[in-house]
């Protein structure tokens, strides 16, 4: 028969006999082997037999099964003497009589990390009333925390405390620092621990755990009724004697390792919010910890509050430059995939302006050459703002000169990319595009539009009209067989186009109302102005509208024509 042999935790020696096809390990009474700890889950495990080999396996419980210090993945074979371990409780697994020889002595944690060892304890059932009890309320202290118990040998202790945690930013140091110094201070001490709440989660996180005795350490498990209410009441709280506190009758973590005095302080921001909580305690029930102690303890969680508040925010302004670098990185990639400057073609002009609402944005334009003495002027906008849509349309850059090369036609070379585009899958995100491509030769003009505001045509006498409205087609990406169809025009010496994205005719100011069209078409169609001057008058227009108001889309605009 097989049996599993406690060696640590519960009563050492004890034998539990594998005697059924599955024997479930756990908190539960019905379980087949009961293991009455808070730590333990329900149903935390089962050992299972089949074709006299023993697996275990894990029910998904809080804080894992281990074997031999490996956590079990799945279903794990068991072999003579292997350990077995449900939280703080550790068996040796045996088949046939269980070995005398098996010892706690034998078991050690691997973690080398102290704080993986410790564990929260769902307390059941604590009440909220305490015999042997003090307390300090940090709130209500703020402003005038005194020290009233030796206070030459407190204050040396706080100020040593205060220049340690002066010394450093980094979390991580702080923390350690804090643990070390209340060590020093309190020399009864056998564990320590700093548990902070996640800023994003609000989940309570380990993060410093010390042991007196770092070769007898074992897995520390933190009461979270004792956390939650330190927090909650921003009170300072003593136990002269833990173990016989009513006030802890339902924490398993004080009564499993017996511990006689501890003391908990809440730790207290700058906004009068608790980050966390400091707890150290002792198993010496002749060095309890008094009153003067719980006062040292609240002066150095006023000072260990301020030095984690600063390293938090320490570390988010780190974050921030390094986010700003990356995101000043990318804007200078992003300007690389646009054109540095205008083309320069014989009786022609060009003006372009982009600027986003961002450091990146999602407007895309350019300008591509082509066979037959032709250049093709091409103008998107990627639906969506920020890093996605910067990354598309870098792709859009890329994709667009291929197709534009190898199209037979504007209207092949637009298919081609809807096509590519839209099988690429990207989370229903689509792209309004236009291209106008110049034949230098006869000055004539073939739009393809892909779901874009349809491009102004200027003519010598100041008429705007739009070009392409009627052959207007779906966004890029939405289908990907959609069929795009060109419209062409000639243009005439003193003529031109205005391509743009919506961050123009939908600028907005100060009373929301947007530029609209109307007042764009009216700028355009200015007959005096050349093409440069025409391009500043509308930006000029625009920014005179939304005055003050910040800009909340990118901008895209392209003007061009023929001077002769």
């Amino acid at each position: 028969m097989a049996v599993l042999q406690v060696l640590k935790g519960m009563t050492p020696g004890q034998v539990f006999a594998l005697s059924g096809e599955r024997m479930i390990l756990g908190r539960h009474p019905e379980c087949d082997i009961v293991l009455d700890v808070g730590a333990v889950s329900r149903q935390h495990a089962v050992v299972i037999r089949m074709n006299n080999e023993f697996y275990v396996e894990d029910l998904k419980s809080r804080n894992g099964t281990f074997v031999n210090g490996e956590a079990v993945m799945g279903r794990r074979r068991l072999q003579e003497n292997d350990r077995v371990k449900v939280c703080d409780i550790v068996f040796a697994f045996h088949v046939g009589a269980a070995h005398r020889d098996s010892s706690p002595a034998t078991v050690s944690d691997t973690s080398p990390d102290d704080s993986s060892r410790a564990t929260f304890i769902d307390d059941i059932g604590a009440r909220a009333s305490g015999t042997i009890m003090g307390s300090f309320d940090l709130q209500a202290n703020r402003s005038g925390f005194q020290i009233s118990v030796n206070p030459e040998l407190k204050l040396q202790a706080l100020l040593e405390i205060t220049r340690n945690l002066a010394s450093s930013l980094d979390l991580n140091s702080v923390l350690g620092k804090v643990i070390d110094s209340l060590f020093k201070i309190f020399i009864q001490a056998d564990r320590g621990f700093v548990v902070l709440r996640d800023p994003e989660t609000g989940a309570l996180v380990p993060k410093a755990v010390k042991y007196r005795r770092g070769d007898d350490a074992e897995s520390i498990r933190i009461s979270r009724t004792i956390v939650n209410q330190v927090m909650s009441a921003k009170e300072a709280i003593l136990s002269a004697d833990a173990a016989g506190d009513t006030r802890f009758d339902g924490s398993q973590s004080i009564a499993d390792f017996r511990i006689r005095s501890m003391m908990c302080a809440p730790l207290i921001d700058t906004a009068g919010e608790a980050l966390g909580v400091i707890q150290i305690d002792t198993l010496d029930q002749r060095s309890r910890f008094q009153t003067g102690d719980l006062d040292v303890l609240a002066g150095v969680a006023f000072q260990a509050a301020f030095a984690i508040e600063n390293a938090q925010l320490h570390d988010v302004a780190l974050k921030k430059q390094a986010f700003e670098r990356d995101l000043d990185l990318a804007h200078k990639v992003q300007r690389g995939f646009l054109p540095d400057a205008p083309p320069e073609i014989a009786g022609y002009e060009f003006f372009d302006f982009y600027e986003a609402a961002n450091q990146i944005g999602g407007d895309y334009f350019d300008y591509i050459p082509l066979p037959g003495n032709r250049l093709a002027v091409v103008l998107g906008d990627v639906a969506g703002k920020g890093m996605p849509a910067a990354l598309l349309m870098a792709k859009l850059s890329s994709d667009v000169r291929y197709s534009m090369a190898t199209g037979s036609s504007p209207s092949d070379a637009i298919n081609r990319l809807n096509a590519g585009f839209a099988r690429s899958d990207f989370e229903s995100r689509f792209v309004t595009f236009v291209a106008a491509v110049l034949d230098c030769s006869t000055h004539e003009v073939t739009v393809v539009n892909a779901g874009h505001m349809a491009p102004y045509l200027r003519g010598i006498d100041g008429k705007v009209s739009t070009v392409g409205e009627d052959e207007k087609g779906l966004p890029l990406g939405v289908i990907d067989d959609a069929e795009f169809r060109s419209t062409s025009v000639t243009l005439q010496p003193g003529e031109c186009l205005t391509l743009y994205t919506d961050g123009i005719n939908e600028a907005m100011n100060a009373s929301d109302e947007l530029y609209g069209f109307e007042r764009l078409e009216k700028q355009v169609g200015l007959p005096s102005l050349p093409i440069v001057a025409l391009g500043k008058a509308i930006l000029e227009d625009v920014n005179l509208f939304v005055g003050k108001r910040a800009q909340s889309d990118d901008r895209c605009l392209i003007c061009f024509g023929r001077t002769k």
